[in-house]
């Protein structure tokens, strides 16, 4: 329902009590999110400067954050997200006080942060320092990291993580520009996802992003890190021991942007860089503008894990240029991104490559898919009472993807191209729904194709479960190769006289995932004695060992590497199933728990609630 007009004095409250009660009937915008307190349709943030210093050892960050704002509605107050942040004042035109009520916290949204606002205000300036155990900040000690020299800290934003270290309207649906001035300890080098930097006075860096994003884009980083060139527009950053090592595994960087140019138009965002962060990071990347943030279980030292390059690269359009205005439209940035980071692949590397990676998605969609609940099937899922990142699926990802490719297949790659193509470019630097992006693909597209209109069952695509009976399919040469040796593999055949010869990272989990379960300890050992799975230098392949064997009762067989790996490594993506899989069996679960109670601080926090759910954990 829409709040109505209320006296300042209870604004806040009005807004606390009805966080979770959003309604979109009566509002201008394509939609009031669900998952923020703002009310942009009011008064609506255009743009952040941050004046921040960070204090490593208090593990805070602490100045301010002046937003400029265009006020629709005079009377109105400005209502920010700020979740568990110190608010200390607020000023606005002429840097006088300006009154401001903080609502009681949710436990999922955090606190409303309601200003009111006199006549003249175009803009207020927030003080306010973050808390230690703000959950988007992650402030590592010196033996977290790589070197051993110096602390670090990083950021992560998505999905309404912001919100913990800036107060603003943390919702996609608002995009702003930004600049800042980060103060931080000598011999540190902060980095964000913005245009330039430049060093000024008592280490002083600025930053610039003139492109309007939306929060979840802003990101920091600082630590120890060197940089260098890839080309002209590309770079890596690294800690100095790794920073060669990255630089050799992605110096395709510019032949992936160039290739994705010629897809979907010009790049738009200045420089494309990366930063490979310390093995905390909960992700294997995440699309900041100008600066990809990556993990460093990617540096394979063979470019076989190179597709999350592409992916974050291609979120540079999908996502970042036109991004989902809320996150029950999560799937119009993900399964966009899949689509376009396989055709990139595909550009570069060649069609067998971009074959294989579609073949075994799939398969990882299905899988996972059996698991899941009804709701989690469907591409525009309801997330009414549900936080965003309970639909962070394969399911927005590669189901989203699928059907791009099946609308492909309909009116062939070229009409569909050009639709892609116009797409971006209609909707740059703009928000979407489902619905606007529907409307624009019947009109400039299934329109002229009324044969590929019919055929396509929208409904059973965008709200239903499972995968439609449609659903594009493929049909990997290099994978049925590996296939062949999986049977002669379970026929009796010894480890040594399988054919791998060349084999590539995808094939080699193909196989896994093929021979192992049902095989026994002596066969597994085996296996492990000829290919050195428990000891690979590749972490995806690493992991896909570890939890078959743990899910094979037959963790002893890899407890050390294990150990080691759940110590050092936080990415979701892996630890997530490992935790689940150590935690079927009480003994194994016992053992879990003690490797958790030494692992758990040196997690981000997106890694460590999904994982103190997984074992019960009661911190």
């Amino acid at each position: 329902m829409r709040l109505p007009a209320l006296p300042f004095v209870l604004l806040a409250a009005a807004l606390g009590a009805c966080a979770t009660m959003r309604s979109t009937a009566d509002s201008p915008d394509a939609a009031l999110d669900l998952h923020s307190h703002a009310r942009p349709h009011e008064v609506r943030v255009t743009h952040v400067a941050l004046d921040l210093e960070l204090d490593f050892e208090r593990k805070e960050a602490r100045g301010s954050a002046y937003l400029e704002f265009e006020r629709l509605d005079p009377r109105a107050a400005l209502v920010l997200d700020a979740q568990n942040l110190a608010i200390e004042r607020v000023t606005g035109h002429g840097e006088e006080p300006r009154r401001f009520t903080l609502s009681s916290e949710d436990p999922l949204l955090g606190a409303a942060l309601a200003i009111e606002l006199e006549p003249a205000d175009r803009a207020v300036r927030v003080h306010y320092r973050t808390r230690p155990d703000a959950l988007a900040l992650q402030w590592l000690d010196p033996a977290q990291t790589l070197g051993k020299r110096h602390p670090f800290l990083l950021s992560q934003g998505q999905s309404i993580l912001t919100r913990t270290w800036i107060p603003l309207q943390d919702s996609p649906s608002v995009r702003v520009t930004y600049e800042a001035r980060i103060r931080c300890p000598a011999g540190l080098r902060p980095l964000m996802s913005a245009e330039s930097s430049a060093f000024a006075a008592d280490q002083t860096w600025r930053f610039r992003q003139s492109k309007p994003i939306p929060s979840y884009l802003i990101a920091l980083a600082c630590g120890e890190l060197e940089f260098r060139a890839l080309s002209e527009r590309c770079g890596v950053w690294a800690e100095p021991a790794l920073v060669e090592a990255c630089a050799r595994e992605f110096e395709d960087t510019e032949a992936m942007v160039a290739a994705a140019e010629r897809l979907f138009g010009p790049y738009r965002w200045g420089r494309y860089d990366l930063l490979v962060l310390p093995p905390s990071f909960p992700f294997g990347g995440m699309e900041n503008p100008c600066m990809t943030f990556a993990t460093p279980t990617i540096v394979a030292g063979d470019k076989s894990l190179v597709a999350l390059v592409a992916h974050e690269l291609a979120h540079s359009w999908s996502g970042n240029l036109v991004t989902n205005a809320t996150w029950r439209d999560f799937w119009l940035n993900e399964g966009f991104t899949v689509y376009c980071e396989n055709r990139i692949m595909e550009a570069v590397y060649g069609p067998q490559r971009a074959l294989l990676e579609r073949e075994l998605a799939r398969a990882e969609l299905e899988r996972e898919m059996a698991e899941l609940e009804p709701w989690q099937h469907v591409l525009h899922c309801e997330l009414d009472g549900r936080g965003p990142d309970d639909a962070f699926t394969s399911v927005p990802y590669e189901k989203g993807a699928l059907f791009l490719r099946r609308v492909e297949e309909l009116v062939g790659r070229t009409a569909f191209d050009a639709w892609m193509l116009g797409w971006f470019e209609r909707h740059a630097f703009t928000s979407v729904t489902t619905d606007e992006m529907l409307a624009d693909l019947d009109a400039r597209l299934l329109a002229m194709h009324p044969a590929a209109r019919a055929a396509l069952d929208l409904r059973a695509w965008i709200d239903g479960t499972g995968l439609p009976s449609d659903a594009p399919r493929s049909d990997s040469p290099l994978l049925r190769v590996v296939d062949r040796e999986v049977e002669r593999w379970k026929g009796g055949a010894a480890a040594r006289a399988l054919d791998t010869q060349g084999w590539v990272t995808g094939q080699w989990l193909r196989f896994l995932l093929g021979a192992c379960p049902g095989a026994s300890a002596a066969r597994l050992r085996e296996l492990d004695a000829t290919f050195a799975f428990t000891h690979s230098g590749n972490r995806e392949i690493q992991f896909q060992w570890l939890e078959l064997c743990v899910k094979a009762g037959e963790r002893e067989l890899v407890e050390g590497e294990l150990s080691a790996f759940l110590l050092t490594i936080g990415r979701r993506k892996f630890l997530k199933p490992l935790y689940a899989a150590l935690a079927v069996r009480p003994e194994d679960l016992a053992w879990a728990r003690e490797i958790y109670a030494r692992a758990r601080s040196g997690y981000h926090s997106v890694s460590v609630g999904t994982v103190d759910e997984l074992l019960g954990w009661k911190p």
